[in-house]
């Protein structure tokens, strides 16, 4: 069998961490290979060895059957491989194309010269049908044209291997069917393509052959037209998984929070970040909150839990004013906060896990007496913690939080969330980043949340959560609530509309 790249017996180590041990990985030329794992598993980790990002300590690539050394992007970019990261390298002050040409500008007698790179990328446009205004600045289009301009940067360096990385976290689901049908498009024209990602109906949709990985190691490499999507998850994570998410009739109660008319103004970009937001959660309940990337998401969680200032409208928690309550207050009166960036505000990197999981209650007699922590108290609580919720680290309760997989990092941030018994959990993208195995357990404490009667405020960009866990669906577009949708009696089509603008209606809020 010929390949087109071949990694052989590749190891890397991060100090003691086992990242790939003795993988091999074979692409053929013109096949989608879905490369599937747990976090944590080693996936961008063996990718990004080939891109040059990182070098393995053992093992070997082969690019056409010749062994070949890949130190940096530039070398595997001189081997026509390009990557289309999760997180996108551009430049938001650039136009679309500055940034597809940044590192390989033209001159003319010492000045820069656009036009033939701009004939170039209007010819890549058209053939791949990626339509981007080759004008437009990367602050002013949106995140699925922004993935645009990035597979458009490979194809301008002639790339004919193409990684991909966690594509479709960002998209609606228009975005997505049509980001498949490229992927397809880019195969019909003899491009090998590799596609990291957690979601296994994309697998099943796209790919050829998939490759898992667990724990650093090398499971198997299947034909995807010959396995369950079930198969799929138990390779990944070595048990069967359920992925009927079984919910038990809503018992509603009274309204517990409502905000009303909430607005807040950026001063950096000089406008609202949310307009005049209103809507009220109720106990025994999940009420999801869709949207796009960007669209306000972020400022409206911020201002609910104190982070931000509003610079309009009012919140109340039990009928009582909690507008300009402090971050701290709003947590001992029961409301839980499940952060979207677990570095900036879930954790402290350079502390240990065992006092992570009491940030929040460090200051109650139970975890210390005169101003002096008990150590032994914190310890206790880290191990029931890390038991109950299966926080995986080196050292345990003692390890560094810094050291720790992001997977299990979101792990502690939920697992002390929910021990506090909070009446109100605001959950900002609970499950991003994590895999399927503890995807299903954060669903199943989400759920017990809701039928304990607590109240659940679900952000999350991945429609397939919002669709399952909720109860009561709003969508949210350039900062203001633009729907508000039983999951029961909606389909994602409606759903994408309404995220990306083209459909809005009025809504009429429960007092």
């Amino acid at each position: 069998m010929d390949y087109i790249i071949e990694m052989l017996h590749i190891h890397k180590y991060f100090g003691t961490l086992r990242a790939n041990h003795d993988i091999t990985f074979q692409l053929k030329k013109g096949e989608v290979h879905a490369l599937v794992g747990e976090n944590g598993a080693g996936k961008s980790t063996l990718m990004s060895i080939l891109f040059g990002l990182y070098q393995a300590e053992a093992g070997e690539i082969r690019y056409q059957g010749e062994l070949v050394t890949i130190k940096n992007p530039n070398d595997a970019n001189r081997l026509k491989i390009g990557m289309v990261h999760q997180h996108f390298k551009l430049v938001d002050v650039f136009t679309v194309t500055e940034n597809i040409i940044l590192g390989m500008e033209e001159t003319k007698n010492g000045f820069l010269t656009r036009e033939n790179s701009r004939k170039k990328i209007i010819e890549l446009r058209e053939k791949y049908k990626l339509f981007v205004d080759p004008d437009a600045y990367i602050k002013d289009i949106s995140v699925g044209m922004q993935q645009r301009v990035e597979i458009l940067k490979m194809l301008y360096r002639d790339a004919d291997i193409l990684i991909f990385d966690e594509p479709t976290a960002v998209l609606t689901p228009q975005e997505i069917d049509e980001l498949m049908q490229t992927i397809k498009n880019f195969k019909d024209d003899g491009k090998s393509i590799i596609i990291i990602t957690h979601k296994l109906a994309e697998v099943m949709a796209v790919a050829d052959r998939c490759t898992v990985l667990r724990k650093g190691e090398l499971i198997g490499t299947v034909d995807v037209k010959d396995v369950s999507i079930e198969t799929l998850a138990e390779m990944m994570v070595g048990r069967k998984v359920s992925f009927d998410i079984e919910k038990n009739p809503a018992k509603v109660k009274d309204v517990i929070l409502r905000v009303e008319n909430l607005t807040h103004y950026n001063q950096i970009s000089k406008k609202n970040d949310i307009t005049d937001v209103s809507f009220a959660l109720k106990q025994g309940e999940i009420l999801g909150i869709a949207g796009i990337e960007g669209n306000g998401q972020t400022e409206l969680i911020g201002v609910i839990t104190g982070l931000l200032n509003p610079t309009g409208g009012k919140l109340f928690f039990k009928d009582e004013d909690i507008t300009k309550e402090s971050i701290r207050g709003k947590l001992m009166m029961g409301i839980g906060h499940i952060p979207e960036d677990r570095h900036k505000h879930g954790l402290v990197l350079d502390f240990n896990l065992a006092d992570n999981l009491i940030l929040q209650s460090y200051h109650l007699p139970a975890y210390q007496k005169r101003g002096f922590l008990k150590k032994e108290a914190i310890m206790k609580n880290a191990n029931e913690l890390i038991e109950r919720y299966d926080i995986r680290s080196a050292n345990g309760a003692n390890s560094l939080t810094r050291s720790m997989s992001g997977g299990n990092q979101q792990k502690a941030i939920i697992a002390r969330e929910i021990s506090r018994q909070p009446e109100v959990l605001i959950a900002m993208q609970p499950t991003r980043g994590l895999d399927i195995g503890a995807i299903e357990y954060i669903h199943e404490k989400l759920l017990e949340e809701r039928d304990n009667g607590k109240a659940v405020l679900l952000v999350s960009l991945e429609l397939d959560e919002i669709m399952n866990l909720s109860d009561r669906i709003l969508v949210i577009y350039e900062g203001m609530i633009v729907a508000e949708l039983d999951p029961k009696k909606t389909s994602f089509h409606e759903i994408g509309l309404y995220m990306s603008g083209s459909k809005k209606k009025v809504i009429e809020h429960e007092s």
